[in-house]
């Protein structure tokens, strides 16, 4: 079975170094722990990335999630967004 990485279809983290106009720019992020938050992320005013990039799930080390498979998102894309102040992941369903 040939598993594609899943985009980051949009990112409401928009103090995030790889925010640019709500699209992820980073090459890869992971998504961890025992959260489903964005452990890329970075906050500053100056931005990051590569433009031409759309942002993808590299990692996701969230074990309850439904999506998760061998430490890999078997999601079509996620969406990330502010919740409590910090970048989540809204693509995460519980097992």
């Amino acid at each position: 079975m040939a598993l594609e990485i899943p985009n980051i279809i949009d990112c409401n983290a928009k103090n995030c170094v790889y925010n640019k106009q709500n699209q992820c720019h980073a090459f890869a992020i992971t998504v961890g722990d025992e959260e489903p938050r964005c452990d890329t992320y970075c906050s500053s005013q100056v931005k990051g990335g590569i433009s031409e990039v759309t942002g993808k799930v590299g990692a996701c080390k969230v074990c309850d999630c439904i999506h998760n498979k061998s430490f890999e998102c078997t999601a079509q894309g996620i969406h990330i967004t502010i919740n409590h102040g910090t970048p989540d992941c809204a693509t995460f369903e519980p097992l």
